[in-house]
């Protein structure tokens, strides 16, 4: 449940990450789809190995015995501070959702998600874990309901013709696809070392696996009900949108609802790790430094949500490619170390 609600964040949810990764390069984002869930199961479970095997349980210990002392410390920062604009840009989301489909004031979703993430963080990585095991269920039966619905129940839809491709040609829907996991991996490696100590090694790898392949699962129905739709929700920001109107009114209100419940998961995840290093960093308790951050980031809240993520995500995907091959060559280190070899 916390790699899914690490992962299945705003841009997962509106639908607007699948279009432009996946349902762009035609029936090849299909394969796309599959070796995405792939890299999601085997890197979730890759980094759980690393993180139990070297008692790790904080993303900070995940970035310093990844890189090193010296570039660990370079990352590490820059990890904080993309954090810290996620979070921003969370904040921003919610009062987008608020004011362009709820019609409601955008302070309002702003100030909203600032109190929910605030109390559901006060119980630390207790309160993290049961904040994922109580929203991610309710989030992914409704994200599923009505992606199935476009899936496998709407075959007829009139399609609106469009001249579309995507900026470098079908053949790199593997390049696509790697980006994609790359860019999400980033904000999971600062959920999954979090479990280290709840769990056993067995069971967390595990669930490591089992979120990663749910991830590929999730990203297979929604391409399929993206890809019903197209090439018209390559015209729409908010694509699921699209197809949640056409299942009903209701569905519509349901799945605004559901976009605000990943756009809060998405900010407990930056949340709760940033809190936790700037509490180690600082020595200020973990609830103050919580409290200090959120205020911290109303002001660049208000700014827009688009000019946010064109700046933010693009970079945090830079650092998730990195922090793969990091995973990558310190799992191939430990399985040649001589403890390894001798068990």
């Amino acid at each position: 449940m916390g790699y899914i609600g690490a992962v299945v964040g705003a841009g997962f949810a509106s639908g607007q990450e699948i279009v432009q990764f996946f349902v762009v390069f035609d029936r090849y984002g299909l394969y796309g789809v599959l070796l995405s869930g792939a890299l999601f199961a085997a890197m979730g479970a890759l980094l759980f190995y690393i993180c139990h095997r070297s008692r790790i349980n904080g993303y900070q210990r995940v970035i310093r015995t990844l890189f090193g002392p010296r570039w660990g410390k370079l990352t590490d920062t820059l990890f904080s501070l993309f954090l810290f604009l996620g979070v921003c840009t969370m904040f921003s989301a919610s009062g987008a959702v608020f004011y362009e489909h709820l019609y409601l004031n955008k302070t309002l979703g702003i100030g909203l998600t600032y109190l929910a993430t605030i109390l559901l963080l006060a119980g630390g990585v207790r309160g993290l874990v049961f904040s994922y095991n109580l929203l991610v269920p309710i989030k992914i039966l409704l994200l599923l309901s009505i992606a199935g619905c476009g899936a496998f129940g709407m075959k007829n839809y009139a399609q609106i013709p469009a001249a579309y491709a995507p900026l470098f040609g079908y053949q790199y829907w593997a390049m696509a696809a790697v980006l994609y996991v790359a860019y999400n991996f980033a904000l999971a490696t600062a959920v999954l070392p979090e479990y280290q100590p709840l769990v056993n090694m067995r069971n967390g790898t595990a669930g490591a696996i089992g979120g990663g392949l749910g991830l590929g699962l999730m990203l297979c129905i929604y391409y399929l009900a993206l890809s019903n739709f197209s090439p018209a929700v390559l015209h729409y920001e908010v694509p699921m949108l699209l197809i949640a109107g056409q299942v009903g009114t209701g569905a519509k209100l349901a799945y605004v609802c559901v976009l605000w419940i990943g756009i809060l998961t998405t900010a407990l995840a930056n949340g709760y790790g940033l809190a936790q290093r700037v509490s180690d960093l600082t020595g200020i308790p973990y609830s103050a430094s919580l409290c200090l951050i959120m205020t911290a980031a109303l002001p660049l809240s208000f700014r827009s949500f688009a000019s946010l993520v064109g700046t933010v995500y693009p970079l945090f995907g830079l650092l998730g490619i990195s922090i793969m091959a990091g995973v990558i060559y310190r799992f191939v280190k430990v399985l040649s170390s001589p403890d390894i070899q001798k068990g």
